[in-house]
């Protein structure tokens, strides 16, 4: 998890706590007390979920980037790599036809 996906958390947290503490020590009844317990742990239960979602969402388009870049880096490399085949091949076709072009010569005389 990167930084801004910990001080999302925290701060989530921090709000959830917050609230919490504040009903607590409102000068309400405790059904009502209760009641708004419930209701702000299921806002908390709700936002966690939505914040873990979008956390999934982003984790996983940084995945799939990272994997089109390292396609196309591969893609890349393997290309070079081709290309420079082909060019240790013509050099050695060269060399070769110029060690034929010896060997008729050596054999001529």
């Amino acid at each position: 998890m990167d930084n801004s996906g910990n001080t999302l958390v925290g701060l989530i947290a921090g709000a959830a706590i917050g609230v919490a503490l504040g009903v607590l020590f409102a000068p309400d009844k405790g059904e009502v007390t209760r009641k708004k317990l419930a209701e702000e742990a299921e806002a908390a239960r709700a936002n966690l979920s939505e914040t873990a979602i979008d956390l999934k969402e982003r984790v996983e388009e940084a995945f799939d980037l990272e994997s089109e870049t390292l396609e196309s880096r591969m893609e890349g490399i393997l290309s070079d790599a081709s290309y420079k085949a082909d060019d240790v091949i013509s050099a050695l076709e060269q060399k070769l036809a110029e060690l034929k072009a010896r060997n008729k010569k050596l054999q001529k005389s």
